[in-house]
């Protein structure tokens, strides 16, 4: 089933009725009841309790077979052990949607995934659509239309707005609600999706793209049941302009630990989903403070006013403020561009001693006096370097006067820039920030939150754009050769018919056929030992490099023979190998491994110190273009290092793309084979003199080793 699919009657149910509904209205099933009655649901509410004959004054039913008519939706606030019974009863009657409230199923074990199968079958042969079960149901805020028993609206609903919310903890969405609520943030819809017996986040982000009353969809994520689906809802959001902004919690720190190679160490899970986001358009946030920050400036802003790019202009009153937001908006990308000459020009025939740079700090001169203040604000507003207006009135609108001037300037600026984005830094009585949000002006109420929301703004505004490029069909993978897992030299053969390029090499088994292979491949040269036991070569002694005659290459051959013997004597050694001495003026770690939910995922990073200690690196799901490989080394913290930062030759870049893209083909083709492929390094050269991968390691399945070579 496609996701969204049949949501229409949970969402939109023009009927309800509430199975195991109370008298008392505290109780998990009397508060829906309750909720539907105090906050004026125009639908048909039909309580089901074989032991009343009414239920919070409304007429009660024995059963669902006793109802007048198949309900919409059902509502099914029993205990984990009646709930099937109920569910099966449902479907029986016709009924189009459930919601279960009730606990102990697949969170508890074996036995309660044996239970929460029987509503699965239940839900899928008769084509009824199940939320939960452990779920803290849905609302539709408009319609009054509301499956939960959450706290959240116990005194009130929240206001009706543009803001949908999907997640799959049910505290955590119906917190993100009551938080939205408070800051004055208008909400479509709100859907927890619990244990996901049958619908899931992707199918609430699917219908919520489809809504008419949603704009902005938050997501509340703890993991993901299947990939396919989760990428085809958030491709759907993305083509209908409804932006995702998704808050993904708790890392898979076990999966990394388990990981065999350094790829699986730095393609953790958590990594594949921030990849993941960006492929499909949504955009990360860390909190729940970001998310709602983020969603409700993206909703008053949202389709045409946001920022172009990270350039902002900072007006202030106080030199100090502007400095607290300059460092603030510094920390997360933003930038501040020097005003125009005519811009300052103008800013300083009106108050002599401001300083009109950026920030502009134009005194207490711009709130003392209305005309200073629209002819400062207009010359910054129309200034097209920048792209975004950030303007701190921490305590402006608690003060009648100064609201006054502020809410008329402010009028006059949307009148007059109706598409430019400005952003409020300012907090302030309800109605007044009530009365900007509909003006088109986004607040929020702290400096470090309101240049962090800008920031994402502009990141929301690149993620909406298409990805570069598609990759190649995967073609069919011809088996590999026997000795592909063995050690490197196999390795980088399987790689090397892929794509992927690897120098000339020869496996020798005693000295002199070392020498003369040293020979023919030209000196210097690199000895290393050749063995299916020794992924780490080095610490057994097992590469020696630099060797520039064949004397130096019989005594090293030796050396290194005699070392290995000693230290790892009852290795399998299937000879040397001898290979050029290359040179370049960059190295990468690239490789792949298999997310257990994601299926094969591709990594590069750059090599040495970089991999293993500052962890840069950049994940996508396998295979990638050449373009989204191109895209993944601009991503890298260091990629200045890549491209001729401080005078540093530029490494082949295109050539990089290249490797990483073939890497990817490959091990998507091979992924029922291989685990995970780790190339460390991938050698660069300068640009137009290509890349090499001088070591490799293929994983295959259930096989272990431990990390690194």
């Amino acid at each position: 089933m496609r996701p969204g699919e049949g949501l229409d009657a949970l969402m939109l149910p023009q009927s309800i009725a509430v199975i195991g509904a109370s008298q008392e209205a505290t109780k998990i099933g009397g508060r829906p009841v309750d909720l539907l009655r105090r906050h004026g649901y125009a639908g048909r509410i039909y309580p089901v309790n074989p032991k009343a004959a009414t239920v919070q004054g409304l007429k009660a039913y024995a059963s669902v077979a006793d109802l007048p008519e198949a309900p919409d939706l059902a509502i099914i606030a029993v205990d984990a052990e009646r709930a099937g019974d109920a569910v099966e009863q449902c479907a029986a009657r016709g009924v189009r949607s459930v919601v279960v409230f009730s606990s102990g199923f697949a969170e508890l074990g074996a036995q309660g995934r044996s239970m929460q199968e029987r509503l699965r079958v239940a839900a899928r042969n008769s084509g009824m659509r199940l939320l939960g079960p452990n779920c803290l149901g849905a609302v539709s805020i408009a319609e009054k239309s509301i499956a939960t028993f959450s706290i959240v609206l116990e005194h009130g609903m929240p206001a009706a707005g543009s803001l949908g919310i999907v997640s799959q903890s049910g505290n955590l969405g119906s917190y993100t609600m009551r938080l939205a609520s408070e800051r004055g943030v208008g909400v479509s819809r709100f859907i927890t999706t619990g244990n996901e017996c049958d619908i899931d986040i992707a199918d609430g982000i699917a219908w919520m793209a489809r809504d008419p009353a949603t704009k902005v969809i938050l997501c509340c994520l703890e993991a993901c049941r299947d990939a396919g689906r989760l990428i085809s809802a958030l491709e759907e959001a993305r083509d209908a302009g409804k932006p995702v902004i998704a808050m993904k919690i708790g890392t898979s720190e076990a999966g990394q630990a388990a990981a065999a190679s350094h790829t699986g160490a730095m393609a953790g899970s958590d990594a594949v989903f921030d990849a993941l986001f960006v492929r499909c358009g949504a955009v990360r946030v860390r909190s729940v403070d970001e998310l709602i920050d983020l969603g409700h400036a993206a909703s008053i802003l949202l389709p045409d006013r946001l920022p172009k790019g990270p350039g902002i202009a900072i007006l202030t009153a106080s030199g100090g403020f502007g400095v607290l937001l300059a460092d603030a908006a510094q920390s997360v990308g933003l930038t501040l561009p020097e005003l125009g000459e005519e811009t300052q020009r103008q800013i300083l025939e009106l108050v002599p001693f401001a300083s009109a740079r950026n920030p502009v700090d134009a005194t207490a001169q711009m709130s003392s006096r209305p005309d200073l203040l629209e002819k400062i604000m207009t010359a910054v507003v129309a200034d097209e370097r920048t792209d975004t207006v950030i303007l701190p009135l921490p305590f402006s609108l608690h003060l009648p006067r100064l609201r006054s001037i502020y809410m008329d300037t402010l009028r006059n600026m949307r009148a007059q820039f109706p598409r430019r984005p400005i952003v409020l830094c300012v907090d302030g009585p309800e109605d007044a920030l009530a009365e900007l949000h509909a003006l088109g002006f986004p607040t929020i109420a702290s400096f470090d939150g309101c240049c962090a929301t800008v920031a994402a703004l502009v990141r929301l505004r690149a993620a909406a754009q298409r990805p570069q490029g598609k990759p190649a069909a995967v073609a069919q993978a011809a088996p590999l050769a026997a000795d592909a897992f063995r050690h490197e030299l196999g390795a980088k053969r399987a790689l090397a018919d892929a794509g992927v390029p690897v120098l000339a090499e020869r496996l020798v088994q005693d000295a002199d056929a070392a020498a003369r292979a040293a020979t023919e491949i030209g000196f210097p040269v690199v000895l290393k030992i050749a063995s299916p036991d020794l992924p780490h070569k080095t610490e057994v002694g097992g590469v020696i490099v630099g060797l520039g005659s064949e004397a130096d290459v019989r005594r090293a051959y030796a050396q290194m023979r005699d070392r290995v013997a000693t230290r790892a004597p009852n290795a399998v050694i299937d000879g040397v190998i001898v290979a050029p001495m290359a040179k370049g003026v960059a190295e990468l770690i690239l490789g792949s491994r298999i997310d257990p939910v994601f299926g094969p995922v591709v990594m590069v990073g750059l090599g040495g110190i970089f991999a293993e200690i500052l962890q840069d690196s950049a994940v996508q799901m396998a295979p990638v273009s050449e373009a989204q490989a191109m895209a993944m080394l601009k991503s890298l913290k260091a990629f200045a290092v890549l491209d001729g930062a401080r005078g540093r030759p530029r490494a082949d870049l295109d050539a990089a793309a290249q490797a990483v893209a073939a890497l990817s083909r490959f091990a998507a083709a091979h992924a029922d084979t291989i685990a995970e492929i780790d190339v460390n390094p991938l050698l660069l050269r300068a640009r137009g003199e290509g890349a090499v991968a001088l070591d490799a390691l293929l994983i295959p399945h259930g096989e272990r080793p431990a990390r690194g070579h």
